[in-house]
């Protein structure tokens, strides 16, 4: 089983560097996207679902805002849009798919690095999301969670954590509360547990020379419970393109859907 997560930090523009001419080359069964920037009509204009897939997607009510979606080669038993929490929902951060005794979420934590407001909302979904994640962990299915949880866990998951201790994404709240879902919940980094290099990122800032220096931050996880987590065989950060200013995180387990 092949799994595929990327930020595409805008449909239209990923599309328009190629992401759909390379996603059909990859043979994943499943793609999780965020930040779609775009709504349903949009995205029915905008791109074809590549061959023998099927789509699902949670927008945002705003436009051209956040966004959530799910390509996959298999028909889920079971489609779940949002969190049942308006606030977080209006923002389209959470769709869940279900097969047999698996579940894929494509998800999307806020970023607070616009301003304490937005800092505030993202504390708001931590604290209600956390919840949800304890009955995902504790339901006795195998789940596996896709997506940008605008965290940078430790140290060595981000170029610059010496300056970054006081900026949204390293604050000591928000990597104490990911140690928790690893710590407590049980719940697995599936890339660090493959590889524990440094220099292993997945977004690049677009000012200065952030990609070509590899400044960069691990911020795009596939995070799973236990028993999905030990069948993983093979991770890697695609960066020999750019569709976007995150990159694509590919890992294969030995899971059969």
């Amino acid at each position: 089983m092949r799994i595929i997560t990327l930020n595409l930090n805008g449909l239209r523009s990923a599309a328009k560097k190629g992401l759909f001419d390379w996603l059909p080359q990859q043979e994943a069964d499943v793609i999780c996207v965020q930040e779609l920037k775009a709504q349903q009509n949009d995205i029915n204009g905008v791109m074809r679902t590549p061959d023998g897939y099927s789509s699902y997607f949670h927008c945002a009510e705003k436009k051209g805002y956040s966004g959530v979606g799910i390509y996959t080669r298999h028909v889920p038993d079971q489609i779940v849009e949002g969190v049942g929490i308006p606030e977080i929902d209006a923002e389209g951060r959470f769709l869940r798919v279900d097969f047999g005794n698996l579940t894929i979420i494509s998800i999307y934590l806020p970023s607070g690095s616009s301003g304490d407001h937005r800092q505030a909302v993202k504390f708001f979904f931590m604290e209600h999301f956390f919840p949800l994640l304890q009955s995902l962990a504790e339901g006795g299915r195998e789940v596996l969670l896709c997506g940008d949880w605008n965290i940078a866990h430790k140290e060595i998951d981000l170029k610059n954590w010496r300056s970054n201790q006081k900026n949204s994404g390293f604050l000591p709240e928000e990597r104490a509360w990911l140690s928790t879902v690893f710590n407590e919940l049980k719940l697995v980094d599936v890339f660090r547990k493959i590889n524990p290099e440094p220099d292993q990122y997945t977004w690049w800032s677009n000012r200065g020379q952030a990609w070509t220096n590899n400044v960069g931050w691990r911020i795009d996880y596939q995070i799973a419970t236990p028993q999905l987590a030990s069948t993983a065989i093979g991770a890697s950060i695609y960066k020999e393109e750019r569709f976007s200013d995150h990159a694509p995180l590919i890992i294969d387990y030995s899971f059969k859907l």
